[in-house]
């Protein structure tokens, strides 16, 4: 069962032009630690905070709240399975909001799709109900 759907395109050079003028406080208000090192290990880091900004957008709509009623950016965070397949991690008010919205007996699954083609980067979430013997 689907519980929500969101997706999200945002402009590389508009995230290029926060990093020059905002740099670490820009990052730290949005990206989660682990965000930040990856991005950082990257050639163009703007790409990456690009799709990991638009990743958050989409989970936030998928959510049915955007970054309100106890969503923050943070609370939000990019993170991969071994095999590099890219997963979403809620924790703060997006959890709350998650286990309000998955019901009884059920378990949450993200799905997410990342992609990035300069000067563009686009994400997809599907947030599913699930049985809890199926796996991840």
């Amino acid at each position: 069962m689907i519980i929500g759907v969101g997706t999200d395109l945002c402009d590389i050079r508009r995230i290029e032009k926060t990093l020059e003028r905002f740099s670490d406080r820009f990052v730290e208000r949005i990206y989660t630690d682990i965000e930040q090192k990856k991005s950082e290990r990257r050639a163009s880091k703007a790409n990456s905070f690009a799709m990991f900004y638009a990743a958050k957008e989409a989970t936030a709509k998928a959510l049915g709240t955007g970054f309100r009623e106890g969503v923050f950016w943070r609370d939000l965070g990019v993170d991969n399975l071994p095999s590099g397949q890219p997963i979403m991690k809620l924790t703060g008010g997006a959890l709350v909001r998650l286990e309000k919205l998955t019901p009884p007996g059920m378990r949450a699954k993200i799905d997410i799709s990342l992609t990035d083609e300069y000067p563009l980067a686009h994400a997809v979430v599907v947030i599913s109900a699930v049985s809890p013997g199926i796996p991840s």
